[in-house]
């Protein structure tokens, strides 16, 4: 019998422990070409097998959802901080992890909120404020993101951040100070620094520069397929700038430069929630600025912000998956860079795309045998015919299990809104979307 969605643990507790062959332990000299799994990979392992021992763990529902962000399993994370909250409802890591898949799912008005709440119970502002700039970023408030940001590299170099940097300051209209922060990175050829720096020059209104820049990287297909783009991307809102630039997505024909409502609001500060919490935040003073307020959470209403995730055509395979060349050469001495001067590698072509789709679902259940979530799925159209007669039942590979599911949905937003009328009947659901190429197949 499949087990609840929230409880995953049987897809991977009886995962066995690699083992080393006898003759590799007698043999130093032998090569072991056993591949061994990430530390990820080893760190949801062991947070599934502490769940199976103790399934009311907040702990370890916290370290699965964190393991399961570091592999990029957004659904999965969020099932397990949701059900983490379910059982510890004040946890601040389990709300900063939640927050921290709302940004990564583009869904940055949840993110601050969901930042707030995690403020509010105790997470430490060092941690909070990398996300939460890129977050006032992908709002339109360039100038709270910015403070943010330096206040993080005050503390602590990131390469990522500062790339966030350049790219906010480049919305900003601030073009030396975007060809300032990324020189460091382009001298040491930061592939993803030159991607950053496409997107900056289109945003600043240089898409010739930025297509040249774009033709040095990409194979000619590619880099013809993005002057379109760059030639939009002064048209776009400050908040569709950011998302184009970090999360390479870019808006619909129909919404370039239209932001919605509520997050346009929120860019302007209007929100009183959010202003409370951006005072907590806002760097001042000292780099980090004051303490975290402890106190316990406030009660707090329904929340009234929207979701803004929508079907968009994405960039991001244009500029993904950029691997630095096996030699690069020494980095120039400090003092002034020709930026213009440094060679850059042409990425190679990519294979064609796959024929599946990356597609919106709602994850009932896991289970090895798909006979018995075929068994499944009819009780559970039994239990709620209501909302799940006429669905049909779907599975796909996850570790050495399948995942039970149903869809799919044309958007996450109606995925979840099952989502909330399964937990209503007591289900233990959560929405999850499909790698494009992920296989899907109908359980019969």
């Amino acid at each position: 019998m499949a087990t609840p969605a929230f409880l995953l643990v049987l897809a991977m507790a009886a995962v066995p422990a690699l083992a080393v062959p006898t003759n590799a332990q007698q043999t130093a000299s032998r090569e072991v070409s056993q591949a061994l799994p990430s530390a990820e990979v080893e760190e949801l392992r062991n947070a599934l097998q502490r769940l199976a021992r103790q399934p009311q763990s907040a702990q370890a529902l916290v370290d699965a959802g964190d393991a399961s962000l570091a592999l990029d399993d957004y659904s999965a994370a969020e099932g397990f901080y949701a059900r983490a909250l379910q059982i510890s409802p004040n946890s601040a890591a389990a709300k900063l992890g939640l927050a921290s898949v709302f940004l990564k799912t583009r869904q940055p008005v949840e993110a601050l909120q969901m930042f707030a709440e995690a403020e509010r119970a105790g997470a430490s502002v060092d941690v909070i404020l990398g996300d939460w700039g890129l977050a006032q970023d992908l709002v339109g408030n360039n100038e709270l993101a910015q403070q943010s940001y330096r206040a993080f590299l005050a503390k602590e170099q990131d390469d990522e951040v500062t790339r966030r940097l350049a790219i906010s300051q480049a919305i900003a209209g601030q073009r030396d100070a975007f060809e300032a922060t990324l020189r460091p990175l382009l001298t040491r050829q930061d592939l993803a620094a030159f991607r950053a720096r496409a997107f900056g020059l289109a945003i600043l209104g240089d898409t010739d520069q930025a297509a040249r820049l774009a033709n040095q990287l990409l194979p000619p297909d590619l880099s013809s397929r993005m002057t379109p783009y760059f030639e939009f991307m002064p048209r776009l809102t400050k908040s569709q700038q950011a998302a184009a630039a970090n999360l390479g997505i870019f808006p619909r024909a129909a919404e370039i430069g239209r932001d919605d409502p509520q997050m346009a609001s929120l860019g302007r500060g209007e929100d009183p929630r959010i202003a409370r919490v951006d005072q907590r935040l806002t760097p001042r003073g000292t780099p980090l600025g004051t303490r975290v307020d402890t106190s316990p959470p406030e009660p707090s209403g329904e929340s009234r912000l929207a979701r803004i995730a929508r079907e968009q055509a994405s960039v991001a395979d244009a500029f993904s998956g950029f691997i630095a060349p096996e030699e690069l050469p020494a980095a120039a001495s400090d003092g002034a860079v020709d930026i213009s001067t440094i060679e850059i590698p042409r990425e190679q072509s990519k294979p064609e795309p796959p024929q599946h789709p990356s597609r919106h679902w709602v994850q009932m259940a896991t289970g090895r045998d798909i006979g018995a979530l075929r068994f499944d799925w009819r009780r559970m159209i039994r239990r709620a015919p209501e909302l799940l007669d006429g669905r049909e039942a779907y599975s796909t590979p996850w570790g050495q299990a399948n995942r039970l599911l149903t869809g799919p949905f044309a958007t996450r937003d109606e995925a979840r809104q099952l989502v909330r009328e399964l937990r209503q009947q007591g289900f233990d659901s959560f929405s999850y979307t499909s790698a494009e190429g992920e296989k899907i197949d109908i359980i019969q």
